[in-house]
């Protein structure tokens, strides 16, 4: 590793000549100028990259330069002074490496920003650009001060063997460099593939979480494959590790699969989409996302339920929103025997017409069900169109609205009544004067 740097006798005589510390100078001088630029730069470019402050590419391109100001300007002064050396036939042999890297830096830092925010709009990669950025010049930096074969062949050297696979810390090194840069990459299609799904037209809510879910997976695991391979591991030789791996995870990860594989299906065939009213179990709500492994219902009392996708595929629940949306809903309205049953249903049918939210057709119509112990057993059925919207409100507001109706007009709702009969009492015994 040693042989890659120069002895302590070289760097002392390179140290020793005039040409050298002339080069230091302009060096540290293009630092100096290019921190003062940037200090001056960087509340105008602050002001001009704020929201709404200009259009989507001129917005970029402020963004990016606000990055790149300190290299950019160190970069310009180290290619000024390059060429000046060269026309007047002076050394520049510590200004052309440093030049090379100050341009490598710049380019690097641009180009991972324009590729984050070309492919994945709003992104979440954010937290992965500096360090993306970071090795990416690493590995430009060794390339170009010519280091980077014998270190390649330092790390190759130290390696252990698993029967025909041999690992070594360069293959760790580059696979390492190969799966940040290939995720990095496929983080960034995928969300840019969702950006793009969710604003089709032509495809259904649950078809395009489906189509993301799905992407989203393939591009990812080939990511990985990739990076397999451009670290030089023979992915034939890994085929048995693999499959024992396989199904080891298969056994302990059965029931994650399991819902990842039922919410792939539950996207595709459309039997629940966000925006649905279901009622699973005692559990009513609206469904609001649907993830790999879960589907979020919000109740009306404001929880949200995490849901896994298995249960949802395995067990019977009620999509009120599926297929025809029109929904019937019964109120039971006993009244007294004392009261008309025809005057009461025509009441009825008269409150319910008045609701906004309750068809016209089929219309209305009350019935009457039963004679009770206590009373008229009527019910009045409605429909309507609308079941996401909350069941409980209203048929709250149609009860309401008959209580009132039907005190306007006498009609009594009875409440349970029982008659006593005493039959056969005997009288009671006189008692003697004497007890």
């Amino acid at each position: 590793m040693l042989e890659i740097f120069p002895s302590r006798e070289v760097v002392l005589e390179y140290l020793s000549r005039g040409t050298t510390w002339r080069q230091i100078l302009i060096l540290l001088f293009g630092l100096v100028i290019a921190w003062a630029a940037s200090h001056l730069l960087r509340r105008p470019l602050e002001n001009a990259t704020r929201p709404g402050a200009a259009s989507k590419a001129p917005r970029m391109a402020m963004r990016s330069g606000a990055l790149v100001v300190f290299p950019l300007v160190l970069w310009i002064w180290l290619f000024v002074a390059v060429v000046l050396s060269r026309r007047l036939e002076l050394a520049f042999d510590l200004l052309r490496p440093a030049m090379l890297l100050t341009g490598a830096l710049v380019l690097v830092r641009v180009g991972v920003f324009i590729l984050r925010h070309s492919l994945s709009p709003g992104s979440r990669l954010k937290a992965w650009e500096g360090t993306l950025t970071a090795a990416i010049w690493l590995l430009l930096v060794l390339h170009i001060l010519g280091w980077l074969p014998t270190i390649g062949q330092i790390l190759d050297e130290h390696a252990i063997e698993l029967g025909k696979v041999r690992l070594s810390l360069l293959t760790a090194a580059s696979f390492i460099f190969s799966i940040a840069v290939l995720m990095f990459v496929a983080l960034g299609l995928s969300h840019a593939l969702q950006w793009r799904i969710m604003k089709s037209p032509a495809l259904d809510d649950s078809l395009k979480i489906a189509v993301t879910k799905l992407g989203k997976f393939l591009l990812l695991t080939g990511a990985v494959l990739i990076a397999l391979m451009t670290a030089g591991i023979d992915l034939t030789a890994l085929a048995v590790f693999g499959g024992a791996l396989g199904v080891g995870l298969g056994l302990g990860l059965q029931r994650i699969v399991s819902n990842f594989v039922s919410g792939v299906i539950l996207g595709f065939e459309g039997s629940i989409r966000p925006g649905d009213t279901i009622t699973l179990g005692k559990t009513v709500g609206t469904v609001t996302a649907l993830h790999a492994r879960h589907v979020v219902i919000h109740t009306s009392d404001g929880h949200d339920i995490l849901v896994p996708n298995e249960t949802l595929l395995t067990t019977e629940i009620t999509n009120w929103s599926y297929g025809d949306r029109n929904v019937r809903l019964k109120l039971p309205v006993p009244i007294s025997y004392r009261d008309d049953p025809e005057k009461a249903i025509a009441l009825l049918e008269a409150v319910a017409h008045d609701h906004p939210r309750v068809l016209k057709s089929p219309a209305p119509a009350g019935v009457l069900t039963a004679f009770g112990d206590s009373g008229i057993n009527l019910e009045l059925h409605v429909w309507i169109s609308d079941p996401e919207r909350s069941l409980v409100g209203c048929i709250s507001e149609l009860n309401r609205n008959i209580w009132k109706t039907l005190q306007k007009a006498g009609i009594t709702i009875p409440f349970p009544q029982r008659d006593v009969h005493l039959i056969g009492a005997a009288p009671a015994s006189p008692r003697s004067p004497g007890s």
